[in-house]
């Protein structure tokens, strides 16, 4: 089987490192297209094997960029197109069409309460989604949550499908010999209590409330790793409130690493906290929580569909909370005055793993193939 995956850009974040995983489990031929910005993403999906071709797409009403991708789908001979992300869903699914495929599926990561791809949710938003929606095969939901928005949307419920994302749980096993190590090239003292986040530095994230809470928390100290616009906000507001020497920004972290790849993994600096905390209120799934707690950390969060759509056994370890800084200031005095050492894999994080997900997902290409009765949302 061919497969095309059609994707809106390859720099680092949460979609364009699910399909690189995802590209490392799927037992077929596959090539990548993404429309713009052919970042680390890009280089490491290649490093892994799979061809990259960046389309040039110079903006979102680049309309020549339509026949662009028509003609690499034609020429390809694909069996399948699989798009992700809002552009490349708009923009992939006609290009297809135009090429002759009818096997479209579509993986739905960034459809949030009040976004979808970091643009705000409206009528001619979704008029434009629900138009080429009706040129697919079906629309892959990464959680239980995003299924019910997309139906509620207007999508048809028997067009949906969950494919949750997924991590390599074994990799995030926590490793006392990582965390002295990374505690020593940051400077962080071997006790200190160690908050941890992980995210693109943007307002959406909230990171600037974490940094509050952090610092009102005299022997805390706050890792985040990730890169973004706010980044030097969130240094000014560490410096203002007294917690510069404790507030670290590791910058953007490919995961996984390829050969290429500076500075400790991101198993690596899980492995030095001993706290994680995710205080975005709008999530698709909190893939990062997962990862947390494959780690064996705590995991305090503000919403994360990954775990709520989860019975709460499955992810003993996680907590929701409130998202204001003086709740997160007692979340975190309750984490650190709770003394936890290191927690087992839960049943969530194996429940994540990317294997599994790829097997879902290569049924679901399978009956788009070769036939055969899908399978209810679930």
């Amino acid at each position: 089987m061919k497969v095309l995956h059609v994707i809106t850009g390859l720099g680092i974040g949460g979609a364009e490192q699910q399909l690189r995983l995802l590209l490392r489990h799927l037992p077929v031929e596959s090539r990548v297209v993404t429309l713009t910005n052919p970042g680390p993403v890009a280089a490491g999906i290649e490093a892994d094997g799979t061809p990259v071709t960046h389309l040039g797409m110079t903006g979102n009403r680049d309309v020549g960029a339509l026949p662009r991708l028509a003609r690499v789908v034609r020429q390809g001979g694909y069996d399948l197109v699989h798009t992700h992300l809002y552009r490349a869903c708009v923009y992939g699914r006609p290009a297809a069409r135009l090429a002759g495929v009818r096997r479209i599926i579509a993986t739905e990561h960034s459809l949030g309460e009040a976004q979808i791809e970091g643009r705000p949710l409206s009528a001619g938003t979704r008029a434009l989604y629900l138009a080429s929606e009706r040129l697919g095969t079906s629309t892959v939901a990464v959680s239980s949550s995003v299924a019910r928005r997309l139906a509620d949307w207007g999508v048809p419920p028997a067009r949906i499908r969950v494919v949750p994302n997924g991590i390599e749980t074994a990799r995030f096993a926590f490793d006392a010999r990582a965390r002295r190590l990374v505690r020593g090239v940051l400077g962080v003292p071997r006790d200190a209590y160690v908050v941890g986040g992980v995210g693109r530095l943007v307002p959406g994230k909230r990171f600037d409330r974490l940094v509050r809470a952090v610092a009102a928390i005299p022997e805390a100290w706050l890792l985040l790793v990730g890169e973004g616009d706010r980044r030097e906000e969130l240094l000014r507001v560490a410096r203002e409130c007294g917690a510069a020497g404790r507030v670290l920004l590791t910058g953007a972290c490919e995961d996984p690493p390829t050969v290429t790849s500076l500075g400790p993994s991101l198993p690596e600096l899980l492995s030095a906290m001993d706290v994680f905390v995710s205080t975005s209120p709008d999530e698709t799934f909190g893939l990062a929580v997962v990862e947390a707690l494959a780690a064996g950390l705590p995991a305090l969060y503000v919403a994360c569909p990954a775990v709520d759509d989860l019975p709460p056994e499955a992810a003993p370890g996680a907590r929701r909370i409130g998202g204001s800084v003086p709740e997160l200031i007692s979340a975190l005095r309750g984490v650190r005055d709770a003394r936890l050492a290191r927690l087992p894999v839960p049943r969530a994080a194996l429940r994540y793993d990317i294997a599994r997900s790829a097997g879902q997902l290569m049924s679901l290409y399978d009956q788009a193939v070769h036939g055969g009765t899908p399978s209810p949302v679930k």
